[in-house]
């Protein structure tokens, strides 16, 4: 390329560059760059001449071109020359100084270009610079900015010039009016300082390693002088800014002696600046610069100073810092630099100034002097050494206070302590016990009001960080080894350290290991006098009872076990094998679990097994008695956490079963019974499992010990009325004996079985008793204390089951029965029956279970009254408790699971009163499958349904679902019990089925399954009493199970469907003589208050006398008298099913009068009539004369009339005539049915050609004037009805009878495509008929050639648009290779062929769109029909009648497909007609013509072969560009080129036409194709390419109104640089 066509293309696009639209400036400056980087030297050139000859141009496009130099000289400078450089270092110091003001932007653009060309050379740029910089005039402001810039970027090339530089510059100062001008000489004089310093710093790379600081120390002093005397006095706050980061490097620079003389002045006066500036970084930074300098020189007068320094410095310190302001932050660690500094310099005078500070109360004081201490403790080691005992006298305040803040700061200052050995000085345990207090510390007392800094400090709270510094010192500090153990353990038993507990163990079992590999077999733990260290049995408590709550503080159970393995060798000797195999086994039990996934009691469990192992394998007494009498001494250390103290009950417990010596078990059970604290409840709990668990092993002791108690004083009341005020208050003694009520019961629970049944009545039931009532002046008293009424039922409950249990339990006889059979009713009945609140009925129903097995049996109206009173109960209790309901005291769950951390006390009550609720329900289900089985006959099974038949008809839904329930599990219990000695009758199975089987309807769906499963039972009942097997299973009877389903689903149809069902299989399983009965009790159910079950009755009453007899041909002029005098009063459902047998048979003799009578009735249809007409469908024969005459009546009247609802309205409307339409919904009524099928099937072909055309017909129509009316009533009164609509009743109509014919895949296939809404509309109708025709070819085929002869028939419809719709069906079936299967082609295109000539366009259209869907569906006979195919299309781009040309379009569609198919001599003879005929449509303004035309260009290319390929290629040619730049069409064919390589410069001169397109995509298109081509022109085609034209085309693209035409245009000649 030449020189001069590059300087041309650089002229045009700076030409551009003053474009308004900053997106081409851009791109024109993306242009220049990329010239710059083929012919740098060229570009450089040109801008550089472009901003020479225009002088008037504008900065902001000049500081565009800059930018533009500044990227070509920064990539390039290795390949500029001198001349260039000096030619761009001219102009870009002409730029840059030729106006005085400042103006940012373009003269930092040309100061860049400096800076850049400076790198490489810098004697140039320094020459140029300095004949600007002259001695004694002020320079411009952007030349010192230049020069400052030079000094940062080119250090070594720079610094030999800043001795001359700063000697010019320093007279200058003086001459300095403007502030801004002294601003740019205080950076320079900075910039200059920095190099210079970084300068001597790497001498050993200096190109002059003779440079001293001394050479600049006279001009830097000069320059200090004005600085600090004269401009730091400014009231400006940009210029004294300025000067003080100017000061701080040039400190280093300055004499020794200056800068001592200096100090005294020159750090008040810095110091001065932070009460004139908010942001205070830059003084903080040349502060420490200047620091840093007085101490390099040993200044002696930074004594004077170090007072007010320390102060201005604590006072930075001390400001709060806000965490997003990084500027804050940044002074902070400046001025923690210079605190460095200064501890260095003189640490005793800065301890002197920081310590006092910690005795203040004021928080940010003492927070900023912690911040301090803690740097310079880390920053200054050395210094700090000696004075470490000063420095930890001083934390004795701090470690007081309880603000949060102080708090983190002192963890902190612990923290660094400890890496530097303080924690191991005197007072360092104190510190060790700070960071353990922290980390115990509840989340709670760590809340604060929202502020500022609230989401910090919540975020790194005070517990997080002393948790993370206690495990770091004691796992990376190694020193601290010695200092924490063992004194860390002196924490573990205390209870305030109980938050602590996980950190502390982690750390505690890292230290021991540590140890352990130290020293392998030497104890862990040496007392050595040490009273305050835990000793082994305290250590064992304290760890298995925290381990008991495990997930609570950070996970303390898991982090306990494992210390507690650890401390084996020191807990006993003899514990470390077990403990190595059973403590992995808890961990990992842990790690299954979560929180809220844990059963504690299972838990709880495998820790007494841990302990009760350990205490197996010690075996040694007095160790035991050690560690229980730890255990004891340690209770009252858990009151206020009850879980843990009932846990350690338990473990007492154990440890006393375990003991050998019955004085030592004896004397701990007096203790805990006199020193337990009775109002708690689960702390009565913790005494009573203790007791027993104690009674496994001792039960002779434990009986004694506790009736010792109860005949003490404790218990015994005066009998003066009046001493009821002495001793205890009555609620504390009920407290008492109900503690002992519950200890009988968990020993007689624990005990072993083969001494309990001697024991139990004269040594446990009778002090239960005596416990529960008392005597008051010789009345037998009994309480009204719920905790004591429920103490005494559960320990019943306990004491039963353990005789039950037994080996010996069935033939136990218990004389207490009947009495205590008799308190438990009394507490059942004395429970609010609609609540639930205790559980006390849940343990007295229990209680009876395990009775009523005992010996002696009950009476038959005790039984009675028990069940009476238990269902009365139970059955009533609401779902939910009710809102001032509140669960007991003695509900501990939600007690115990707040306690634990769970949720709100709401929550867990509703959550307790659902787990009461099942367990209440599964006891009485208990209880009375336990009387059942003392009465396994039919009469026994019959009086517990008689006691549930009231609540199985309960009104109340909840009510009856439990007695269904309950019935269901009666049921099944008696079946899986049921033993057979002879054949004998089930007489009252017709009974029960009646009474269950309704309720299959239940409107509860809980009801319905438990009924069915009643009813299955029954059947298999019956079965055995038949003589089945137990094992058989019934094929019919279980069908019933896979029926449930059914039951649930929210569709009416469905579950009467269901209920149907089931009615069918009692049918077939019922024995004759039950079935009287049934009916009778199936009578009586259809009064039933809940409308479902009487409609299920019905049903049933329907089907069984239907498969069980012939009463229903006998009962038809009753059913046609209930169907007269019930239709209008109700819609029950066996009113319908009589209607719809009544029609059945009225029509089977007189079907053109019900039809006629039925047709009359007033539309819509109601859901009576509806119903009628379905059941016409019920006898195929019957159906298919229905059919037709409702065919008949479609076909007679016409389908509408026009009306006007208007006098002045222009357009008729069209209104539907009454009779079709009402034959029309008749017809869709009697095809729903599913008896219709075979009717349907024998007029498939009339039903299917008739209901299309009327849905074509009906487009748009409107309903009679009269039902419009009656319908826009029915919406207003927000009555449902069916809708009016004559074109969708045509379309359900037809989706019934394909659906009814078999052809459920057709109307599925619509239904997914969307097929039926389009039918329904009038701009849709068309596609929607092609689905249609689409779905049938592939779904029914062989209906087919029926179908199509009848719509054949159709061609001379008056009614343009049913031809509109036989045509399109009859087109879409040529697409498919099923009319060629059945021989249909021929007569299917002899039909189209014959539809040419219609007066409708759109027949036509549809005709050529049928005849091209050959190529698709019958490929192989295109050939063979081409000309007459050909013959069509042409024709159609001819047809003149078309005034849109869709007609032309259909056959360029057309063409395109079969143009690949039809033989080649018949092709010849229309190819130039039809690419002639197509051209016009290339640059059509709707774009489907575009697209057509284009892609039917490309297939008649594609066809072109030998003689014809020469005729063609003048349209190739004309069309080829046009094609190219349709490629950014909206929708973009898909288009065939070929390799023209000798048509280059047509297609460019046709390419340029499109510059001036009226289309913004196309014009920014067109320079892209352009350059393209040039870019991949070959060297033999160059001549072709008239670059003038081009560059003149794109120079006019340039000045386009559209912005992206203007930077596609810049782009494109950005990229011509390749052009060679």
């Amino acid at each position: 390329m030449s020189e001069t066509y590059v300087k041309r293309l650089s002229t045009i696009l700076l030409d551009a560059i003053t474009d308004k639209d900053p997106r081409v400036q851009e791109q024109v400056c993306g242009a220049l760059c990329a010239l710059g980087e083929s012919q740098p030297v060229e570009v450089l050139s040109a801008c550089e001449e472009h901003l020479r000859l225009h002088e008037k141009l504008a900065h902001p496009y000049r500081s565009m071109i800059l930018r533009a130099m500044e990227i070509v000289v920064s990539n390039h400078i290795g390949e500029l020359d001198k001349d260039m450089t000096r030619a761009i270092i001219l102009l870009a110091s002409n730029e840059m100084t030729k106006v005085k003001e400042l103006v940012s932007d373009w003269q930092q653009a040309a100061s860049s270009v400096l800076v850049a060309v400076g790198r490489r050379f810098i004697s140039s740029v320094m020459e140029e610079l300095l004949s600007k910089f002259q001695p004694g005039l002020l320079p411009h402001p952007c030349t010192m900015h230049t020069l400052a810039s030079l000094s940062v970027s080119n250090v070594f090339g720079m610094v030999p010039f800043l001795t001359s530089i700063l000697s010019t510059m320093l007279p200058m100062l003086g001459a300095a009016k403007h502030d801004s001008m002294k601003v740019v000489f205080c950076c320079a004089l900075q910039r200059f300082s920095e190099s210079t310093l970084e300068y001597l710093a790497n001498l050993d790379q200096a190109p002059d390693p003779t440079v001293r600081k001394d050479a600049f120390a006279s001009d830097i002093s000069g320059a200090y002088d004005i600085l600090f005397h004269q401009w730091l006095q400014s009231r400006e706050a940009k210029l004294r800014l300025a000067v003080v980061e100017a000061l701080g490097p040039m400190s280093h620079l300055l004499p020794s002696e200056k800068l001592e003389e200096q100090l005294p002045k020159l750090l008040p006066g810095v110091l001065a600046l932070y009460k004139k500036h908010a942001e205070t970084v830059h003084v903080s930074k040349s502060l420490g610069q200047i620091l840093e300098a007085a101490v390099s020189v040993g200044s002696r007068t930074l004594d004077v100073q170090l007072d007010s320094l320390l102060a201005a410095l604590h006072a930075q310190i001390c400001v709060p810092v806000e965490s997003s302001s990084p500027l804050v932050m940044s002074n902070q660690k400046e001025v923690l630099r210079c605190f460095t500094v200064l501890a260095c310099y003189s640490p005793d005078r800065l301890l002197a100034f920081l310590l006092p500070k910690l005795d203040t109360s004021n928080e940010r004081t003492r927070v900023g002097t912690l911040q301090v201490l803690r740097h310079v403790i880390n920053a200054a080691a050395a210094q700090m050494e000696v004075k470490k005992p000063f420095i930890l006298s001083s934390m004795k305040l701090p470690l007081l206070d309880t603000n949060n803040k102080v708090k983190r700061a002192v963890v902190q200052m612990v923290s660094a302590m400890a890496h530097h050995g303080y924690l191991e000085q005197p007072g360092g345990k104190a510190m060790v016990e700070y960071i353990v207090q922290q980390c115990a510390l509840p989340p709670e007392a760590e809340t604060q009001k929202p502020g500022a800094d609230s989401e910090a400090l919540a975020a790194d709270s005070v517990r997080a960080i002393s948790v993370s510094t206690l495990y770091l010192v004691s796992t990376t500090v190694d020193r601290m080894g010695e200092v924490l153990w063992p004194y860390l353990l002196e924490f573990l038993v205390p209870i305030r350290f109980t938050g602590a507990l996980s950190p502390l163990c982690r750390s505690l079992v890292h230290l021991a290991q540590k140890r352990q590999e130290a020293g392998a077999h030497a104890p862990l733990i040496q007392y050595n006098g040490n009273v305050h260290l835990p000793s082994p049995y305290a250590i064992t408590t304290r760890l298995l009872v925290v381990s008991s709550n495990p997930y609570v503080g950070d996970g303390r159970g898991a982090a306990s076990l494992r210390l507690l393995s650890v401390l084996h060798q020191d807990i006993h000797p003899a514990l470390g094998q077990r403990w190595a195999t059973a403590i992995p086994l808890l961990l990992e039990h842990l790690d299954e679990y979560s929180e809220e996934t844990l059963p504690q009691e299972e838990w709880e469990e495998k820790l007494l097994m841990f302990l009760r192992d350990s205490l197996a394998v010690v075996s040694d007494n007095t160790w035991v008695c050690q560690l229980t009498l730890e255990m004891c001494k340690q209770l009252p250390n858990y009151n206020g956490m009850p879980l843990e103290k009932n846990f350690l009950y338990r473990c007492v417990g154990t440890t006393l079963g375990a003991a050998s010596s019955k004085e030592v078990v004896r004397k701990h059970l007096q203790e805990l019974l006199e020193m337990a604290r009775y109002q708690e409840e689960r702390e009565r709990e913790g005494l009573a499992c203790c007791f027993g668990i104690c009674a496994i092993s001792h039960l002779d002791d434990t009986l004694a010990q506790l009736e010792d108690f109860v005949k003490s004083d404790v218990l015994r009341k005066s009998a003066g009325i009046f001493s009821i005020f002495k001793d205890r208050s009555e609620s504390e003694a009920d407290r008492v004996r109900s503690a002992l009520i519950l200890c009988y019961g968990h020993v007689a629970a624990r005990a072993p079985r083969e001494l309990l049944l001697a024991r139990v009545e004269a040594d446990v039931f009778r002090n239960m008793s005596q416990c529960f009532s008392t005597k008051v002046l010789g009345i037998k008293v009994e309480t009204k204390d719920p905790a004591l009424r429920l103490s005494l039922v559960q320990s019943v409950c306990m004491a039963t089951q353990a005789i039950c249990s037994s080996a010996h339990g069935g033939s136990f006889h218990l004389s207490r029965k009947a009495e205590l059979v008799a308190q438990m009713v009394e507490f059942i009945k004395a429970e609010p029956p609609d609540s639930l609140r205790t559980p006390i009925r849940k343990k007295a129903m229990l209680a009876c279970m395990y009775l009523v097995t005992l010996e002696p049996a009950l009476e038959e109206q005790v039984q009675a009254d028990l069940i009476h009173s238990c269902l009365h109960s139970v059955m009533a209790v609401l779902p939910e408790p009710e809102e001032g309901d509140s669960l007991q005291e003695l509900s501990v769950a939600p007690t115990v699971a707040l306690s634990r951390g769970g949720g709100s006390q709401q929550d867990w009550q509703l959550l307790f009163f659902q787990s009461l609720y099942l367990d209440t329900m599964q006891a009485l289900k208990d209880l009375l499958t336990s009387l059942l089985q003392r009465n396994m006959t039919p009469q026994g099974l019959q009086v517990m349904v008689e006691h549930l038949s009231p609540w199985i008809k309960s009104p109340k839904g909840h009510e009856r679902v439990r007695a269904l329930g309950l019935s269901a599990c009666l049921l099944q219990f008696f079946l899986e019990h049921l033993q057979i000695s002879a054949l004998v009758p089930f007489h009252n199975l017709g009974l029960l089925v009646g009474l269950f089987s309704p309720r299959c309807a239940d409107l509860w769906p809980a009801t319905r399954r438990e009924a069915v499963s009643c009813v299955h039972s029954l059947l298999y009942l019956q079965l055995g009493y038949e003589g089945f097997s137990r094992d058989y299973r019934d094929d019919v009877a279980e069908q019933l199970l896979s029926l449930k389903d059914g039951l649930v689903h929210p569709d009416p149809a469905i579950l009467f469907h269901t209920c149907h069902s089931i009615a069918q299989i009692i049918a077939k399983r019922l024995p004759p003589d039950q079935l009287i009965s049934l009916l009778l009790t199936l009578f009586e159910g259809l009064g039933d208050p809940d409308k479902n079950c009487s409609r299920a009755a019905t049903v049933m009453i329907n089907c069984l006398l239907k498969e069980r007899g012939n009463m229903l041909q006998e009962k038809v002029p009753e059913i046609v008298s209930v169907l007269r005098s019930k239709m209008q009063e109700t819609r029950e459902e066996h009113v319908l099913q009589a209607a719809q047998h009544s029609v059945f048979v009225l029509a089977a003799h007189h079907r053109a009068a019900v039809v006629s009578s039925l047709l009359g009735s007033p539309l819509p249809f109601d859901s009576h009539t509806c119903t009628l007409w379905r059941a016409l469908a019920l006898e195929p024969g019957l159906a298919a004369q229905v059919l037709g005459l409702l065919l008949e009546k479609i076909s007679r009247d016409v389908p509408f009339k026009e009306s006007r609802a208007f006098l002045l309205s222009s357009t008729p409307d069209r209104v539907a005539t009454l009779l079709p339409l009402a034959a029309t919904c008749a017809l869709h009524e009697v095809a729903s049915a599913p008896a219709s099928g075979p009717a349907v099937l024998e007029l498939y072909p009339q039903l299917f050609v008739a209901l299309l055309l009327r849905v074509s017909c009906t487009m748009g129509v409107q309903p009679p004037r009269h039902l419009q009316a009656k319908e826009r009533r029915s919406a207003s009164s927000g009555l449902a009805s069916r809708s009016l609509e004559p074109c969708s009743s045509a379309v359900d109509a037809l989706q019934a009878v394909l659906i009814r014919s078999g052809n459920e895949d057709v109307v599925q296939r619509m239904e997914l495509d969307g097929g039926w809404q389009l039918l329904k509309t009038s701009a849709g109708h068309e596609e929607g008929v092609t689905r249609l025709a689409s779905a049938m070819a592939k779904f029914a085929g062989p209906r087919l050639p029926l179908v199509m002869k009848v719509l054949f028939a159709t061609q001379s419809s008056v009614y343009e648009v049913q031809r509109i719709t036989s045509t399109a069906f009859l087109a879409e079936l040529l697409s498919s290779n099923v009319v060629n299967d059945l021989m249909l082609l021929e007569s299917l295109l002899d039909n189209l062929m014959a539809r040419q000539k219609d007066t409708s366009a759109r027949v036509r259209r549809l005709v050529l769109r049928g005849l091209a869907n050959v190529a698709l569906g019958s490929p192989d006979k295109v050939r063979t029909h081409g000309p007459q195919l050909l013959t069509a299309m042409i024709g159609g781009l001819d047809d003149g009648d078309d005034p849109h040309s869709l007609v032309a379009l259909e056959a360029m569609v057309g063409l395109a497909r079969l143009m690949d198919l039809v033989d080649a001599w018949d092709l010849r003879a229309v190819l130039l007609h039809i690419a002639v005929r197509i051209r016009p449509f290339f640059d059509s303004e709707r774009m489907e013509f575009r697209s057509a035309s284009i892609r039917l260009f490309g297939h008649l290319n594609k066809a072109c072969r030998g003689d014809c390929e020469d005729v063609f290629l003048e349209q190739v040619v004309g069309g080829l560009a046009p094609l190219l730049l349709h490629l950014q069409d909206p929708q973009a064919p898909v288009v065939a080129m070929r390799h023209f390589p000798d048509l280059l410069g047509r297609l460019l001169s046709t390419s340029l036409f499109y510059f001036k397109s009226s289309w913004e995509d196309v014009r920014a298109a067109a320079p892209m194709l352009t350059g393209f081509l040039v870019l991949h022109v070959e060297a033999e085609q160059r001549p072709q390419v008239d670059l003038e034209q081009l560059l003149a085309a794109l120079q006019l693209l340039l000045k386009d109104p559209a912005p992206e035409v203007r930077a596609k245009a810049a782009e494109t000649l950005g990229r011509l640089v390749k052009f060679a």
